[in-house]
């Protein structure tokens, strides 16, 4: 399978008028902040993006992004995969004000007036956004993980009786 990378900068309201469709392909080293979050560099990060009118005449970009990426597992430590698919319509507008009006089922695009828009710095926003708070492995692989971390040692101490500390309050009670 041919494929190509997004190309980096794009006039959006332009591209919206003529109801473009763009594909493409990113490395998460091609986003520097997204990569900051990951385990390490590998990974495929697919983005297609469709310009288009609403029903409103406003400028809008629907966003469905699929990618394969590595991440830490919070609870071993240990490299795992995430697959990640994110879905958004984003409304087109020129400042705050405008986004300020948009309707609750369009989160806005703020692309200055003269400005090309940052076609992977919105996919790395939209990557961000999707990706989960915490990831773990599934319980049986972690418990794998880790059971190699237990040594001999501490499966006789746990066998071993330990002194109860409050037996001393015990001994305390009793003597009154």
């Amino acid at each position: 399978m041919l494929t190509e990378p997004l190309p980096n900068v794009l006039d959006v309201r332009k591209a919206s008028a003529r109801g473009v469709s763009i594909s493409g392909t990113l490395k998460p080293l091609d986003l520097p902040r997204f990569k900051a979050l990951l385990a390490d560099e590998t990974g495929e990060i697919r983005a297609d993006l469709a310009f288009s009118r609403d029903e409103e005449n406003r400028p809008v970009v629907q966003v469905e992004i699929t990618a394969e990426v590595a991440v830490i597992c919070q609870r071993c430590l240990k490299s795992m995969p995430l697959g990640l698919d994110a879905e958004n319509t984003l409304g087109i507008v020129w400042n705050d004000d405008q986004a300020k009006h948009l309707p609750r089922h369009l989160d806005p695009l703020i692309v200055p007036e003269d400005e090309g828009c940052n076609l992977w710095e919105l996919v790395e926003d939209e990557l961000m956004l999707a990706l989960p708070s915490f990831s773990y492995h599934d319980t049986q692989d972690c418990k794998e993980i880790l059971s190699g971390y237990t040594g001999q040692g501490e499966e006789e101490e746990a066998g071993a009786e330990r002194p109860n500390p409050f037996d001393v309050l015990a001994q305390l009670k009793s003597d009154d």
